[in-house]
């Protein structure tokens, strides 16, 4: 088909269209996965309960105590941050449904980010684990009797985070959707 200066092919206004609406998705998403980043951080962090065992003895929980559930939040923490500081780029790509090397740029980011967050999810989920059901062969008991609120505090924690993981996975493949169309 031969366009003459001017006109606009029937195929290209199609593909914008699909683009903006992909960014648009997008910036939901990424939205909301910095959400559910900040609320796990944010519930991870603020945990802490000490309960008495006796009357000289306290059963004491908080989550720097375990160097896991630092990592964790320290990784909810930084991809926070980072969808934070990407959603401009998000929003560029929104108003420039054609930029290529942004959404690249922002695709090799987000796998590392998931990648990061999978991570300090993983770590955490090993000692919520310990913490619920404990391991007889390690002589560790379970300490979910004892501190509820602890305990359901980080569990909580962890479902936000892998909440967010999966938004991130989503992040990533309308991103490459997206990049697909471009290349067409």
């Amino acid at each position: 088909m031969v366009l003459e200066s001017g006109e606009v092919s029937r195929d290209s206004t199609q593909k914008q269209v699909m683009n903006r609406g992909i960014s648009v998705l997008e910036l939901l998403l990424r939205t909301l996965a910095a959400v559910g980043t900040f609320g796990s951080a944010l519930a991870m962090g603020t945990t802490k309960e000490t309960r008495p065992f006796s009357s000289q003895f306290f059963f004491k929980a908080e989550y720097n105590d375990l160097p896991a559930l630092t990592f964790f939040v320290i990784a909810n923490s930084v991809v926070c941050g980072y969808l934070v500081f990407s959603t401009p780029l998000s929003i560029y790509q929104l108003i420039r449904s054609a930029a290529k090397i942004s959404r690249i740029i922002l695709v090799i980011f987000d796998t590392v980010m998931m990648a990061l967050l999978t991570a300090g999810a993983s770590a955490a989920t090993s000692i919520v684990y310990l913490a619920h059901q404990g391991d007889g062969n390690a002589n560790w008991t379970a300490i979910c009797q004892q501190l509820n609120n602890f305990c359901g505090r980080i569990s909580g924690s962890l479902i936000g985070s892998f909440v967010s993981i999966v938004l991130i996975m989503l992040i990533i493949i309308t991103s490459t959707v997206a990049l697909s169309q471009l290349h067409k």
